[in-house]
């Protein structure tokens, strides 16, 4: 049944799903917000969240639907909305939400690279979005990666090509410096670039996050082993995004494993390219009883997490 039902990309599907995420929201985010005494800011709070994730979930889908990054399906949306569900209980504040947010309209700019249209103000606004990403969080810089893969895989390298991320990227951070210098607080600026060291490459020992990131490993390197051999041996444009959707998964994962300051929302940027992996190989079963059983699964886990831990 849910096979059938996610195996076309329609309206009501996105509709639904955002409708039983946000029940799920309120659901774990509620009795935090009872336990203090009512005020209409903790209304706007709630409202401010619940605004933060429908513009997460529309650019999402925009990305995967507008790079036919999955076939004409579900699939992606329905892991990518499972798997954030697990993390409801460290993301219940906007910092968090918009950081995942702008890595989000990041990529955007990344995967529509694609499209020979507007080279130059894509690479101008990728270079612009992460430098906003590293303002608030300094370790995204490695996803600068990721912007010049989508150039040699996309289009050519040409000077002016390899430059604009980089004149966009400086913006912020001009008028950032700028601020704070006027502020009298250049130290906060210059501390950006001093990188704590790597304290730890384990994960999350004091919580029950290991299990979750366990889950999205295996789907997501399952779904590689299925759909790299065919979509590697064939010429195309998809290729070219898969490849970016692997050094997209490697990247995060390495992002989450050397962050210094782990809390588990640091996975949230695996989210992205595992959700659109596992599509893919979710897409390549041909037998529905697995499917089902699959997305079933999934659902399962996160019933047991949410209701039971």
């Amino acid at each position: 049944m849910l096979a059938n039902f996610l195996g076309k990309s329609k309206p009501i599907n996105f509709i639904i799903l955002l409708s039983v995420f946000i029940c799920l929201f309120l659901f774990t985010t509620l009795p935090i917000y009872l336990g203090q005494n009512f005020q209409f800011k903790l209304v706007f709070e709630v409202a401010g969240l619940i605004a933060l994730f429908l513009f997460l979930f529309f650019f999402y889908n925009f990305v995967v639907t507008k790079n036919n990054l999955t076939f004409d399906n579900s699939y992606a949306f329905f892991v990518f909305t499972v798997l954030l569900a697990f993390f409801l209980p460290l993301i219940n504040n906007s910092k968090t939400l918009i950081i995942i947010l702008l890595h989000i309209l990041f990529l955007r700019k990344i995967y529509s690279l694609k499209s020979p249209k507007k080279i130059l103000q894509k690479l101008f606004d990728s270079g612009f979005w992460l430098s906003i990403l590293f303002i608030l969080e300094p370790f995204t810089a490695m996803f600068a990666i990721l912007i010049y893969a989508g150039i040699f895989v996309h289009q050519k390298p040409i000077i002016n090509r390899l430059i604009a991320p980089l004149i966009g990227f400086a913006c912020p951070l001009i008028i950032y410096f700028t601020y704070c210098f006027w502020q009298d607080q250049l130290y906060v600026f210059t501390n950006l670039f001093y990188f704590n060291s790597f304290k730890s490459l384990l994960l999350y020992s004091k919580n029950n996050f290991n299990w979750i990131i366990v889950l999205i490993i295996i789907l997501s390197v399952i779904s590689i082993i299925m759909k790299s051999p065919k979509t590697l041996s064939v010429n195309n444009s998809f290729k070219k995004s898969w490849l970016l959707l692997l050094l997209n998964f490697t990247i995060s994962l390495f992002f989450a494993l050397l962050i210094p300051n782990k809390n588990g929302s640091e996975m949230l940027f695996l989210l992205f390219p595992a959700s659109v992996i596992c599509a893919n190989g979710i897409e390549l079963i041909k037998n529905n009883i697995i499917k089902n059983v699959v997305l079933s699964v999934l659902i399962l886990g996160l019933v047991f997490f949410l209701f039971l831990l």
